[in-house]
């Protein structure tokens, strides 16, 4: 009974691998059409996965034994078929178990591959001529199950124990079968092994293009979410400060008209290089932006910059952080006065933004950060080996402090100061 239980379930376990082959035929094929609709590339698919069914015809070099045993050739038929048996079950159990990583690494796998030697050599070393061919699908069976060091050992065994038997009952013709034994068993590793190494490569290739899309997708909705919420904000500062200043000045509010339209061209064009990619940026220039939104906004800048000159790398990521700090002073903070400091060190450069704001908080009040465009700014910095901190400051206000270790391609001359420059 419980062995046409276990019968049952591989038999279960068969019909759910042809199944899933079935879809993933059905799968490949779809996307096979899909592809030479569009005239993309078509996708390549690697076959079915080998399962035991490719070890079980070999067992077919047992005929000749089991003639044997009708004919009357074999001495004590009896113990000859029990013997058939025995061998011909531990290796449909050795097969089927060789094709799932957990299930031939096992116990009871290895203990199996050793019963089936013990019988193979009882058998062969008391009938000899066909019955010496189980050598070889005993080199078959430990081939497919073992791998590495077990297999060099193991297959060098079984070889030489083919060799001893089989020229004990043939003379050196025994050889052929010593040899037949050792090929069959690393010919059969080796096909498997490139087999599971081909299609684990496929699956890595796979995941490495699902991430590289996840990456590049995160990428992009950062980007967007910088360049558009500071875009905005900058658009809606300097509108409502052309709808003050309209009634009196109309010169200044056709000058903040002009910005408007200068914003919205650039932030087309940084769109597009977002889009492609390709967007860099400059300190320098994130730094003139800050001054021009904070004194619409009728918030004083304070700029200072001092220390050595940036790698462009760093200028970057210190150019997204003053985008990001200064775009939450003009929206939350509800500040007068926002002080910007660029200090490059010895070993590293530290930006800070400061406001006296008394708003809402645009950071969290314990050390850390939150919200979408500061989060995504700590990965970016710590990704460089740098850090982002945000919260209140002890003199009132909220404070962004972001530290990047120098580039080795800095240059240690020192840069001057920027001189403040109130509104």
């Amino acid at each position: 009974m419980h062995r046409t239980h276990g019968i049952t379930c591989q038999l279960r376990q068969w019909r759910a691998a042809r199944e899933r082959w079935r879809a993933d035929m059905r799968a490949f094929k779809a996307a096979q059409k899909e592809a030479r609709r569009t005239g993309a590339e078509v996708p390549e698919h690697p076959g079915p996965p080998p399962t035991a069914f490719s070890l079980l015809p070999w067992l077919l070099m047992g005929l000749g034994a089991f003639s044997n045993l009708f004919q009357g050739k074999t001495p004590n038929p009896w113990i000859g078929g029990l013997g058939l048996l025995a061998f011909n079950s531990l290796y449909i159990f050795v097969a089927t178990r060789a094709f799932v990583k957990e299930k031939r690494q096992s116990v009871s796998t290895r203990v199996a591959l050793g019963v089936m030697a013990a019988i193979t050599c009882g058998l062969a070393g008391s009938y000899g001529d066909n019955w010496l061919l189980f050598f070889p699908l005993l080199g078959l069976a430990t081939g497919a199950a073992l791998r590495g060091e077990y297999l060099r050992w193991s297959g060098t065994g079984v070889a030489l124990l083919a060799g001893v038997v089989s020229t004990a009952r043939d003379g050196w013709n025994g050889l052929n079968i010593a040899y037949a034994t050792f090929i069959s068993t690393m010919v059969t590793a080796a096909i498997l092994s490139l087999s599971e190494a081909v299609r684990e490569l496929r699956a890595a290739r796979e995941q490495l293009a699902h991430q590289a899309v996840e990456k590049e997708r995160l990428r992009f909705s950062r980007d967007l979410h910088d360049l558009l919420g500071h875009t905005m904000s900058v658009i809606v500062v300097k509108s409502e400060a052309a709808r003050r200043l309209a009634p009196r000045d109309l010169d200044a509010a056709l000058a903040q008209i002009t910005d408007i339209e200068s914003v919205g061209r650039q932030a087309l064009t940084e769109i597009r290089e977002a889009v492609t990619g390709y967007r860099e940026g400059s300190l320098g220039t994130e730094l003139d932006r800050a001054r021009s939104v904070l004194t619409a906004a009728d918030v004083e800048p304070v700029v200072r910059r001092s220390g050595t000159p940036l790698a462009p790398q760093t200028e970057v990521l210190l150019g997204w952080v003053v985008r990001e700090a200064v775009t939450n002073v003009v929206r939350h903070a509800g500040a007068t006065r926002c002080e910007i400091t660029v200090d490059g060190a010895a070993e590293q450069v530290r930006l800070t933004v400061a406001d006296n704001g008394g708003g809402e908080p645009a950071f969290p009040s314990a050390p850390g950060v939150g919200g979408t465009g500061l989060k995504g700014l700590t990965e970016r910095l710590a990704a460089a080996g740098g850090s982002l901190r945000a919260g209140p400051s002890p003199r009132g206000g909220f404070t962004v402090t972001a530290e990047l270790p120098l580039e080795p391609g800095d240059a240690p001359a020192p840069v001057a100061a920027t001189a403040p420059r109130a509104r």
